[in-house]
């Protein structure tokens, strides 16, 4: 499959789950912004994409980006985010959404792992309910330290 072909739809990519799990496969979902993707974030894919899984990563929108994280981002259009997303081995699909989290897209997909940054310890990983009520599970991966998409934007603008 090229990396094209794994930017999918959230209808195609509902069609194409039954398949995965009718073959053993355990599916996995992150989600984020990946703006500016860098070692922290593919070390954290990296990790998230483990024997027998298929990993689903949703991805904010332009627009969802500019809500979350201010009027000057994202740095990268969608389109390209998601083509450097889906060029990494480790990831399998990459599903863009417009909303302000990812709530819908893991109600509809009904992933069997759900997998959000070590940050999140302590906090309310949104769909984390939809996923335990059907015997699925939350796993917190370590980040990197000193890897960040804002703290390389501060470094080019010279602030940091």
């Amino acid at each position: 499959m090229t990396s094209f072909q794994k930017i999918v739809t959230l209808p195609s990519l509902r069609r194409r789950i039954p398949h995965l799990r009718s073959q053993g496969l355990t599916i996995a979902f992150t989600n984020g912004c990946f703006d500016i993707l860098h070692l922290g974030h593919v070390r954290y894919l990296e990790a998230a994409k483990k024997k027998n899984r298929v990993l689903i990563v949703g991805l904010n929108s332009d627009a969802s980006v500019r809500k979350i994280k201010g009027p000057t981002r994202p740095v990268n259009s969608q389109e390209a985010r998601a083509g450097v997303l889906a060029a990494l081995s480790c990831v399998d699909f990459v599903v863009i959404f417009k909303e302000h989290t990812p709530y819908k897209l893991i109600q509809t997909l009904e992933p069997d792992v759900l997998i959000k940054g070590a940050d999140w310890k302590g906090k309310e990983v949104v769909g984390a309910d939809v996923v335990k009520a059907r015997g699925g599970r939350v796993e917190l991966i370590k980040y990197v330290d000193g890897c960040s998409t804002t703290d390389i934007i501060k470094k080019i603008e010279g602030k940091s």
